[in-house]
């Protein structure tokens, strides 16, 4: 099991250089995804991301891990192997997931039809505090839960019937659920930080959005849309005369941009609001990192009555780049529509693997 040792007093030099920028949480997860019946599709895929942006990418048809960032080749220079290793650990994960996706058709008594069987996990750590704030570990099977690992009671939860067996077993393996509490609170988090500080220029940069305001028609709300931001920690919202709104809005989800920065639009119904009172209204996009609010008042002249071109263009980029990332979270929506739910602070993971956790997620020594 890889314990970084070596890395461990220049990991907090390097905490030193991270604290003088904004404080920030950072995530580190990794998705693993076993599909059958799926055409044109690779059975396996497997994603790293960092601050939800993919560094890492594997997949069964190329068989080889390969990066998705430039900052990547920092790591190569400390450490050659790092590739070759990562390469088979994932072919490890290969076999291994391909055993999960049966064993679930079985317990489901399924044959042919798509399934899809995915696992993520991972940590969130706060480079201010320098604590882990929240850890991962969720496995999924065709869209909804399947096993899950708390570890605050150290025990796994089956949301569903056919992963009672799954959960006895691992309930009773001491081992590895001391394995993954170790994985979860203490490597996980290493790695995370020195991925940030390889890509701190590029993860820990900030932009600015445009912002601009949207109506259908006249009796549609009025959709306030933020698009080129960066990072993805980002609040938007309407407020009137000066108050934040929380009735007759609707917030919709941060989508990925094609470059690598994000987007989102909050919704404000003004239905029953006279023409006049318009000016009393104001959407604020606030940026993590960023003091200075944008504030956009709204304003009946600077309203666009029709979807323009650009706005659509942008939302076929946002959609095919949430196609690509499909290759690693298909199976995943239920936890994304649960993430501020108390679930979503449950960590799990299968047992069925034979090899440590720590080399299931990282280079191993």
């Amino acid at each position: 099991m890889r314990r970084l040792g070596a890395q461990s007093s220049v990991l907090a030099l390097l905490m030193i250089s991270l604290h003088a920028a904004a404080p920030r949480i950072h995530s580190l997860k990794y998705f693993y995804t076993a599909s059958s019946g799926v055409p044109n599709f690779p059975e396996f895929v497997s994603v790293g991301l960092v601050d939800e942006v993919e560094f890492l990418h594997y997949d069964s048809n190329t068989r080889r891990a390969e990066p998705r960032q430039a900052w990547m080749s920092r790591v190569t220079e400390k450490d050659p192997q790092y590739w070759e290793r990562n390469t088979e650990n994932f072919m490890g994960h290969q076999h291994v997931s391909k055993g999960h996706i049966e064993t679930a058709k079985q317990r489901f008594n399924q044959t042919g039809g798509v399934h899809i069987y995915q696992r993520m996990c991972g940590c969130e750590w706060d480079d201010e505090t320098n604590k882990v704030v929240k850890v991962y570990y969720q496995d999924g099977y065709n869209g909804e839960d399947f096993i899950s690992f708390d570890l605050q009671t150290e025990q796994y939860i089956a949301p569903q019937q056919q992963a009672v067996i799954t959960k006895q077993k691992l309930d009773h393996n001491r081992a590895k659920i001391a394995q993954e509490k170790n994985y979860l609170t203490q490597i996980c988090p290493e790695w995370l930080k020195m991925y940030v500080n390889f890509g701190r220029s590029s993860l820990m940069r900030t932009e600015r959005p445009s912002v601009s305001l949207l109506q259908k028609t006249p009796s549609s709300p009025v959709s306030c849309h933020a698009t080129g931001f960066y990072p993805d920690s980002a609040t938007l919202f309407w407020r009137k005369d000066g108050e934040e709104l929380h009735e007759d809005v609707d917030l919709g989800e941060v989508l990925p941009n094609h470059d690598g920065t994000f987007q989102m639009r909050v919704d404000l119904k003004l239905s029953s609001v006279p023409a006049e009172d318009w000016r009393r209204y104001e959407c604020v996009f606030q940026l993590s990192g960023v003091d200075e609010d944008m504030v956009t008042k709204l304003d009946k002249t600077r309203t666009n009555t029709e979807k323009p071109a650009g706005f659509t263009f942008i939302i076929i980029i946002a959609a095919v780049a949430v196609l690509g990332l499909i290759a690693a979270v298909v199976g995943f929506l239920v936890y994304k529509r649960n993430r501020n739910a108390k679930r979503s602070s449950d960590k799990l993971r299968s047992s069925t693997e034979g090899s440590e956790l720590s080399e299931e997620l990282n280079p191993k020594a």
